[in-house]
């Protein structure tokens, strides 16, 4: 397998556990989280298809940070009190934060190793968004384990208003 059939691989994986793990969240906050990682991941499935197809395509940069920031600002309501995560879910939080981490390794070295310009912007976009996912996943874990003294992306923002 090339690094494009491995990266649809470890994306479509990806899709398939964020996925399960919003269906075991309870925290509302990491349901949607979740869910919208997955779709970036399933954004990701498609560009790397059209790669292996060689369709014409443009290699955009999406932003995980404002999706998630925007998830936050819906419900900050319940983001007030104090919403108490299970083991389990804190783990799901962990696993998600290695996953991510071990994508923006494998895209920045297909990346570097890259046969073409168009694969190399391509790689070097999804190490970037597998990067922003990892901060993600770390300051929604940083909320649930102490959602009292959190503030998002050292901002205070999306909970003043």
């Amino acid at each position: 397998m090339n690094s494009v059939e491995i990266s649809v691989k470890m994306e479509s994986d990806a899709v398939e556990f964020y996925t399960k793990c919003a269906e075991k969240v309870q925290n509302p906050v990491g349901k949607k989280m979740f869910l919208s990682i997955a779709e970036d991941e399933k954004r990701h499935i498609e560009l790397l298809g059209k790669l292996l197809k060689k369709l014409d395509m443009t290699v955009e940069k999406a932003s995980p940070i404002k999706a998630i920031q925007s998830i936050f600002a819906e419900m900050k309501d319940a983001m007030v009190s104090r919403i108490a995560a299970t083991t389990d879910e804190m783990e799901a939080f962990r696993v998600a934060m290695e996953m991510e981490k071990q994508g923006r390794d494998f895209y920045r070295k297909s990346a570097s190793d890259a046969p073409t310009p168009l694969e190399k912007k391509l790689f070097e976009t999804l190490a970037e968004e597998e990067e922003e996912h990892f901060r993600v996943f770390s300051n929604t874990f940083e909320f649930m384990q102490n959602n009292s003294g959190w503030y998002l992306w050292e901002e205070r923002g999306v909970i003043e208003g």
